[in-house]
């Protein structure tokens, strides 16, 4: 009878252990296939960049470094191959192409132009489009970090190999350039 008890306790404790296991592959792919989504936005923005570069390139000669920073970026992030990589990198080009529609502010011919207001439009769209996905991918990440962390899961979370993720967030240079304040001119 004793025997008994023994095994049942081991099969409970099994199966305990293989739901807790089973849980945390759920939110480790879960977070993945957010970032799938965040793959096929940024694939979006990164063939676009060549068109709108191409379109500022005229105006712009002598801001020569600014087009560079944005190709580099842009290059650096179609490369980037794991997940953390590849956040690293989408920050720095998110930066670049920040720097570069305040260069665009001096052209006011540029800003006129249809091909560029078009260009601007749709990557308004994406970026509207990351910032939603990359909340999703942020709650995915959250959602898997608890489960990593919870007790019990915490005993078994670093035998099976799981551990804390990063989030998608803006980054240094993002943080820094949301407490300088947005300049209006009319």
């Amino acid at each position: 009878m004793g025997l008994f008890i023994i095994l049942g306790i081991i099969v409970v404790l099994g199966f305990w252990i293989m739901a807790i296991y089973n849980g945390l592959v759920s939110f480790k792919h879960n977070r993945e296939n957010a970032f799938a989504d965040i793959d096929v936005q940024l694939k979006q923005r990164h063939d676009l960049i060549p068109q709108l570069i191409g379109a500022v390139k005229g105006y712009m000669e002598h801001e020569r470094g600014t087009l560079e920073a944005v190709t580099n970026a842009r290059q650096k992030a179609i490369s980037a191959t794991g997940i953390n990589e590849k956040i690293a990198a989408e920050q720095e080009l998110g930066a670049a192409l920040k720097g570069l529609s305040i260069q665009v502010e001096a052209y006011p011919d540029l800003k006129a132009s249809q091909n560029f207001m078009q260009l601007q439009t749709e990557i308004s769209d994406i970026e509207n489009k990351l910032a939603a996905v990359r909340r999703y991918f942020n709650a995915a990440t959250k959602e898997l970090n608890i489960a990593v962390q919870k007790f019990p899961n915490n005993f078994f979370a670093g035998m099976f190999g799981f551990k804390i993720e990063p989030m998608f967030d803006l980054g240094v240079a993002g943080r820094e350039q949301m407490d300088v304040p947005p300049e209006v001119k009319f």
